[in-house]
């Protein structure tokens, strides 16, 4: 399945993304706690270089808790600060700016050595599409939204927002890369929606979903799909199975394999097949 998705306006965010990171102390990296790599943009790297970095793994709510942990003390090795959040309830959000002010406790206390007390972090926040930054910034500055103001060189209409008195956030659209080198990290971001339905054979990703679960999670679809064993079976055969078990016949008594693609989509995407995660720390480690 060749999945390509790049609207020409995320060249031009790129551009101001890599404007805008010379304004910041450090970056905040938003990424599905589901997918945790395949939600990174690999070209944050290169816009971020040195400055610090924080990854926060949104909707936890929604992911494997025990990979979650895993994924936690995986980045921690890399040298980032971690934070696990769900941002729809706001559970782990509180913790934003501690952690913040944690990662940059260096820069924070060299900054008080030269008298600048009360100097606020500025964070810029960045994610890919559908990872939840948006709901993880309304709930960090309350839906408040205080503005700052404009800051000295910083390109004319820019506001940064408040989130408390040392601490100052600059959001940014989330944007994808141009080509997705591994097939598997573009079904992953089709999986949980960071890539638009309208460009998915979605049949096709239904049933590459449900081999990945079989593999990785059978109990969870035989379950919630009453199959007797899903081991042998293909994505498309798992498909017309439970198409058939919920009644979704069309004329002749075909099953609605297409109907059901939705619904199962959707179903995944809304938490109503169990808590998954779809990659883990050893899967990039082998």
């Amino acid at each position: 399945m060749n999945i390509q998705w790049y609207p020409g306006h995320m060249t031009k965010t790129r551009r101001q993304m890599e404007m805008d990171v010379r304004l910041v102390d450090m970056v905040a990296e938003v990424v599905d706690a589901r997918i945790p790599i395949s939600s990174r943009n690999p070209d944050i790297d290169s816009i971020v270089g040195s400055r610090p970095r924080l990854i926060i793994l949104n909707r936890a709510d929604q992911a494997d808790s025990t990979l979650t942990a895993q994924w936690l003390a995986w980045f921690r090795r890399q040298g980032y600060g971690v934070l696990e959040t769900d941002a729809r309830s706001g559970k782990g959000v509180e913790q934003f700016s501690i952690v913040t002010k944690a990662v940059l406790q260096d820069k924070v206390a060299a900054w008080k050595a030269k008298g600048q007390i009360g100097k606020p972090i500025r964070a810029m926040v960045v994610g890919i599409p559908n990872v939840g930054k948006s709901t993880f910034i309304n709930k960090v500055v309350r839906r408040k939204s205080a503005k700052v103001g404009d800051r000295p060189g910083v390109t004319r209409g820019k506001q940064w927002v408040s989130v408390d008195k040392g601490l100052e956030l600059l959001d940014t659209p989330g944007i994808l890369w141009p080509k997705f080198e591994d097939e598997t990290i573009g079904l992953h971001l089709a999986f949980t929606g960071a890539v638009k339905d309208e460009v998915m054979d979605l049949e096709g990703l239904s049933c590459a979903l449900l081999e990945l679960l079989r593999d990785r999670y059978p109990k969870a679809i035989e379950e919630r799909y009453h199959l007797t064993s899903s081991s042998e079976k293909k994505g498309w055969e798992l498909l017309e199975e439970i198409a058939r078990k919920r009644g979704m016949l069309v004329s002749g008594g075909e099953t609605d394999t297409e109907r059901m693609a939705h619904i199962l989509l959707d179903e995944f995407r809304n938490g109503k097949l169990g808590r998954f995660t779809l990659e883990a720390p050893k899967d990039i480690e082998e």
